[in-house]
């Protein structure tokens, strides 16, 4: 599995946020500074933030993103199947995926199930406070 340049920027929009969450919209020029993205690149992952009300927006002077939900509330896993899709490592267990007419003699499918479902409870035991800067640093890498 590759997360891609979109989930792991959402994560670091979201890190952001939460690290200056003061109670005022951060305009997105700023986060974009701090985290080295170009706003281009921003501007294609918020709307999708936003139509899942993970953040919300406001245009104009004082304007900018905000949180929706305290930070603690998000996890990795909400986010990167926000971002990248289902996190099934195989396209038969994708949850739109037709019955597989060869699931009972396949000789894998115990283990794609046991991985996806790992792969699941652990990022979604992932908080967005986890990945906050206690040093009040900017700099991080994701």
């Amino acid at each position: 599995m590759m997360i891609s340049t979109r989930g792991r920027y959402a994560l670091r929009v979201l890190i952001d946020l939460a690290e200056h969450n003061n109670g005022s919209y951060i305009p997105m020029k700023d986060v974009a500074a701090r985290q080295n993205i170009s706003l281009k690149y921003l501007e294609r992952i918020l709307p999708t933030l936003t139509k899942a009300k993970l953040i919300e927006g406001v245009h104009g002077k004082g304007g900018g993103y905000k949180l929706t939900r305290d930070p603690s509330d998000y996890t990795v896993g909400e986010v990167l199947r926000l971002t990248e899709g289902d996190l099934a490592p195989v396209s038969c267990l994708a949850p739109d995926a037709p019955p597989c007419d060869r699931v009972a003699e396949c000789r894998t499918i115990h283990i794609w199930r046991e991985f996806y479902t790992m792969t699941n409870n652990y990022f979604d035991g992932i908080r967005l406070t986890d990945l906050t800067g206690s040093d009040g640093s900017d700099n991080y890498v994701i």
